[in-house]
């Protein structure tokens, strides 16, 4: 089975899953628990946190285990949310992915102003319109780094400083982007960035927030409450397997050979270039002309709906957008926000590979995909 589905999530690596092995019988003690146990666990989560720290070139007090993305920008929106109004606008692009769009949405319910700054044609938030949105008034900034759909990279650092000039928090979404390009808060100037260890080869159900100078930095009421933990920003008791899953998650990251990317990149573009090869007019691939990451391809095939290809395609799993959007009935509004019609939204296919695929996968994949578009066109 041939799986092309690397944005959704990845395999728990062998290495990661034998770092928590222990961790769910023989040291399964609470991490907050004085005794020796106790005592064992917390040290296992330091060292995570340290890990952790060290793959986003941060400090590790900075990094605040969550259960994951979706939960780290729900908090960073919350605590907005709480405080006192003194600034009403919040500015996202309008290519985020839904844990941005709907926590901005909510704050839009409760009186907020939300700027959702549209993109260039290939997918790139358009930075005038990003300078004119960012006002005195604003409050927040989030931005992904990386698009989850078309793979697309944004400009983090100019729209840091954007925010930070007129006095507004930034946050960004780095879901996508840890593992598949270089990653600093330290270079990026971000308050707050969100990060899951399900796409770099760890365990699901466990993330990472970052907070600028740690949770005694954090500048709003904390949106839950508890026993403490975390700075009592995300206070529950720790999650230690995946912690440390996480944990050695990164420290795998750390190890990869750097050339790992440039070869994932060369396969992607090959790919690319057998499809449009054989397909031409009909196959329009988004974001072509922008910045990338390297294992993303996204395309439409026009007359095609995704549904059928994904249906039919033997031996393969892609995807039509995001998982965390698969069961919406709506169209991808990435497309739109491209500026295509609504219509081609239903036809729009995300291929994103493994950092293990091979060229002869890559190749068995053509052939599977040049074989459903047969038989989808002989049926519809």
């Amino acid at each position: 089975m041939l799986y092309f589905d690397a944005n959704a999530t990845t395999p728990c690596a062998p290495e990661v899953q034998e770092a928590m092995r222990p961790f769910w019988d023989g040291t399964f003690a609470n991490a907050s628990s004085p005794h020796r146990a106790g005592r064992m666990a917390a040290q296992a989560v330091a060292v995570a946190r340290r890990a952790v720290a060290e793959c986003l070139d941060a400090r590790p007090q900075e990094v605040v285990f969550t259960s994951g993305a979706t939960e780290s920008t729900n908090l960073v929106f919350w605590g907005l949310l709480l405080a006192p109004r003194t600034r009403r606008r919040v500015v996202v692009s309008s290519i985020e992915h839904k844990a941005v769009l709907e926590s901005a949405a909510l704050l839009e319910e409760h009186g907020f102003q939300v700027i959702r700054v549209p993109v260039t044609p290939d997918g790139v938030v358009d930075m005038d319109m990003a300078a004119r949105a960012i006002t005195d008034d604003t409050a927040l900034v989030s931005v992904q780094a990386a698009n989850n759909e078309i793979g697309t990279i944004q400009p983090v650092l100019q729209l840091a400083r954007l925010a930070h000039q007129a006095g507004a928090f930034f946050h960004v979404d780095a879901v996508q982007a840890l593992g598949k390009m270089p990653v600093s808060m330290r270079d990026w100037e971000c308050d707050f960035a969100s990060f899951s260890a399900h796409k770099i080869y760890g365990p699901k159900g466990i993330g990472a927030l970052f907070v600028r100078g740690g949770p005694q930095r954090w500048p709003w009421p904390h949106p839950l409450r508890g026993g403490g933990q975390e700075g009592g920003l995300r206070p529950g008791t720790l999650n230690v397997p995946g912690i440390v899953g996480f944990g050695a998650a990164c420290t795998l990251l750390q190890r990869r050979p750097a050339e790992n990317l440039n070869r994932l990149s060369i396969l992607r573009d090959f790919l690319e270039k057998s499809l449009k090869d054989i397909y031409q007019e009909d196959i329009i691939i988004l974001g072509k002309a922008s910045p990338r990451l390297p294992n993303t391809l996204t395309l439409i095939i026009k007359d095609i709906p995704a549904e059928f290809i994904i249906s039919i395609i033997k031996n393969s799993m892609i995807s039509a957008s995001s998982a965390c959007s698969s069961d919406s009935k709506s169209a991808s509004h990435i497309v739109t926000a491209l500026g295509y019609r609504e219509s081609l939204g239903k036809n729009m296919l995300r291929i994103s590979l493994l950092e293990s695929v091979t060229s002869t996968e890559i190749k068995n994949f053509i052939d599977n995909f040049h074989e459903a578009i047969f038989l989808v066109k002989d049926t519809v």
